[in-house]
């Protein structure tokens, strides 16, 4: 009985062994083909997620930006010129007045006095003038017709009707004096504006030698705005100014929000050495009064606008050993590097002289993975990207942002670049701000 069992469990060995042997080249081809093919998909080039825009021909406008604070056109701190108390008050805090209307009123009894006693000193040294020429023609008549009036007598006539006279002429100018203190105790306004709060309350007595005003009044419309920019745009600026009026544009503290568009006066006489800026006055109309005095603001001047230009996005110039170049997909989802020469760059945008057709797809983001001929797998940027200055530069391009890969309008020109061709700023990216965007 053990003899059997120990004859099946060898033929059980002899079998399994067989069947190992049979079984073991399988699975090592299978072993060898997976790591085969592991090696040939490690060996493959990987397709590189990029984000991609498309170059496009438009208006470029060129922008110069500064930091402006703005400043009332008129400023006026309406003081009394007659010392009395001040009886009434005709103004609102906060209201807007026009040029002559009713203010205040100081009380006018005192100078009402003054002007009938000056009026009746009047009346009686012309009384004193006329018997004073009456006399005088009698002692001419004398000297003339009989010889009864000596000639010093009528000289001395003469002084006295002139003294008189000159007396006369003096209560007149006391008249006109005490009536010109009554206009003064009916406060006016002298300029159109904006009145501020009120400093003197009704009831208290003011005087022409009183430091503090009653009121401040400011003219919002039309407002200015003083702004700097660096001194070597200044003769640009100037040339521009001699062909036509320049544009201004007024923005919010965080440049995002338009609030009104104006135009340049004029550049200040002199430059600043300490800091190397000019300073330039531009006048706004503030209808909706949005300005307000002493408010800061970025101005932006337009100082041109390129017309039909081709322009890329400023991130997808790139800039290598032999100058500026872009990565531009194929149909195929590959890439080239392809060079291109920078005329100006303006914000957010760049336009390119040569190198770039309008259409053409450019990569704007993932260009640090990439080299020549390089598969990607392109993404554009998602629709509602547009800023809010975008849509102050192009209100009309609403339409044409659902279609397009990236908006290619300037939404910060004050952060921008403005350079030449063959300037600085093309070359090594220098940008060319003023001091506000320093």
């Amino acid at each position: 009985m053990s003899f059997y069992l120990l004859q099946s469990k060898r033929e059980w060995m002899r079998w399994t062994g067989i069947l190992g042997l049979a079984i073991f080249p399988v699975l090592l081809s299978s072993c060898s083909g997976s790591n085969a093919n592991t090696r040939a998909r490690a060996s493959a080039p990987q397709a590189i997620q990029v984000t991609v825009s498309s170059a496009r021909k438009q208006d470029l406008p060129i922008f110069l930006s500064g930091l402006g604070s703005i400043q009332a056109y008129y400023t006026v701190s309406v003081k009394t010129r007659v010392d009395g108390q001040l009886v009434d008050v005709r103004f609102k805090e906060g209201q807007f007045v026009k040029q002559g209307d009713l203010l205040a009123v100081i009380d006018p009894r005192p100078y009402q006095v003054a002007l009938e006693q000056a009026q009746a000193q009047l009346f009686k040294d012309q009384a004193s003038l006329r018997d004073a020429r009456l006399n005088y023609q009698r002692f001419k008549d004398l000297l003339q017709n009989s010889g009864a009036m000596s000639q010093q007598q009528v000289d001395t006539q003469q002084a006295t009707v002139d003294q008189l006279d000159g007396t006369v002429r003096n209560d007149q100018a006391a008249v006109d004096n005490a009536k010109l203190n009554l206009v003064y105790c009916h406060i006016t306004a002298p300029v159109s504006g904006r009145i501020g709060l009120r400093l003197v309350d009704p009831g208290n007595i003011v005087h022409a030698a009183d430091t503090n005003a009653m009121l401040v009044i400011t003219e919002l419309q039309p407002i200015t705005a003083v702004f700097t920019l660096p001194e070597d745009q200044l003769p640009e600026v100037a040339q521009r100014m001699s062909k036509g009026q320049l544009e201004v544009d007024a923005y919010s503290r965080d440049d995002l929000t338009k609030l009104t568009t104006g135009k340049l006066l004029t550049i200040d006489n002199q430059i600043d050495q300490t800091t190397g800026t000019g300073r330039l006055k531009a006048e706004f109309q503030n209808k909706e009064n949005t300005l307000w005095p002493n408010q800061f603001v970025n101005c932006r001047l337009l100082l041109e606008t390129k017309k039909g230009v081709t322009v890329v996005p400023s991130t997808a110039v790139q800039r290598g050993p032999q100058g500026n170049f872009v990565y531009v997909m194929n149909s195929n989802e590959t890439v080239e590097m392809r060079p291109i020469i920078v005329a100006t760059t303006q914000g957010n945008l760049s336009q390119v002289a040569s190198g770039i057709n309008p259409g053409d797809t450019v990569v704007t983001d993932g260009q640090d993975k990439l080299q020549q001929g390089s598969q990607v797998v392109p993404h554009t940027q998602p629709a509602g990207t547009r800023t809010s200055t975008n849509a102050a530069l192009n209100p009309n391009n609403n339409n044409e942002d659902q279609n397009q890969t990236a908006p290619l309008v300037p939404p910060n020109p004050a952060q921008g670049q403005h350079a030449h061709r063959g300037g600085p700023a093309a070359q090594t990216g220098h940008q060319n701000r003023g001091t506000a965007s320093q």
